[in-house]
């Protein structure tokens, strides 16, 4: 049985990503930790609680608020593309249950130092409260079993800046620690989220059809993303970062294809603050520390999402 520790920014899409993870046939979700990002900080962490209730696991995962704020400068949130309750305009009751008084940095460290080799940490949000937790006890680095995060991009433009996605454009300087911390990632961009994440037209209505607690779910919060994609982007569609990324940590063979880099983050005060610098050739002549997805199946993904949606274990 998988055991996974969750680190999120809840809005949207992460909602469907937490979703997957309770909803899992062979692995457990641990806790929730909650990141600054896209939204009001407080919103996330009620967005949270709240899909765990939807899952039907109230009490079951507790979460942890943690950093309000990236390492040095600030930041600005985007509702615009959320809505201004991350979920899609659907202000959506409060949950049952409440959020832990640990903090998230703490939660993670004793987490990982009580089960060591054991956890499986995914990072759908920028990376302050894993930086923090390393910064705080650097051996939970050995303990981690493996690392996955959703962020940057490889050779490709930024979703947030002309050279940065936004996880990472929220807090390089973290994201530098934990690149550089001796934890090996697999790393799936915004490019391959582009390219095998997105819903179309057609594969809404068949959502649409379903009429679970789960795909009406899904259909409330990412209502305002693909509003967002069609004026943005000039494409009638739902992007799934955070779910295609739990689809990998889920069933590895998700991902099609992927190579080992040297990944390096840019977190200098200019215009590339924020990027993800992929040595494709090896110029720097440095060894590789990021496995790096290439290439996903949007099928498989596709297929996992549905099942999930028809109430379904994935």
């Amino acid at each position: 049985m998988r055991r996974i520790l969750l680190d999120t920014d809840t809005a949207g899409d992460d909602t469907i990503a937490i979703m997957m993870a309770l909803k899992a046939k062979d692995a457990v979700l641990e806790g929730i930790t909650i990141n600054c990002g896209n939204v009001d900080f407080d919103q996330h962490v009620k967005n949270a609680l709240y899909t765990i209730q939807v899952a039907g696991k109230s009490g079951k995962v507790p979460v942890y608020p943690g950093a309000r704020n990236p390492l040095l400068r600030t930041f600005r949130t985007v509702e615009e593309v959320h809505g201004n309750d991350g979920m899609g305009n659907s202000n959506f009751p409060l949950a049952r249950q409440r959020a832990e008084s640990k903090h998230a940095v703490d939660a993670i460290v004793e987490t990982i130092n009580s089960n060591p080799g054991e956890i499986d940490f995914v990072e759908i949000a920028p990376m302050t409260n894993l930086a923090l937790a390393i910064k705080k006890d650097p051996g939970i680095v050995k303990k981690i079993r493996r690392f996955y995060f959703m962020g940057g991009a490889n050779q490709y433009l930024g979703n947030t800046t002309p050279a940065a996605e936004f996880n990472i454009w929220v807090d390089p300087d973290a994201a530098k620690i934990v690149m550089e911390s001796g934890l090996h990632p697999t790393m799936l961009g915004w490019e391959i989220c582009m390219r095998h994440g997105i819903l179309g037209p057609g594969e809404i209505a068949d959502i649409e059809k379903i009429g679970t607690t789960e795909s009406k779910f899904f259909l409330a919060v990412n209502r305002q993303v693909r509003r967002y994609m069609k004026q943005e982007y000039k494409q009638d569609g739902i992007v799934c970062t955070d779910s295609l990324t739990m689809a990998v940590v889920l069933n590895p063979r998700v991902a099609t294809e992927t190579r080992q880099r040297f990944v390096e983050v840019d977190n200098t005060y200019g215009p590339s603050r924020g990027a993800t610098i992929v040595d494709e050739l090896g110029i720097l002549k440095k060894k590789p520390n990021t496995k790096v997805v290439y290439s996903a199946s949007g099928v498989l993904f596709r297929k996992m999402l549905l099942t999930m949606l028809n109430g379904g274990l994935v």
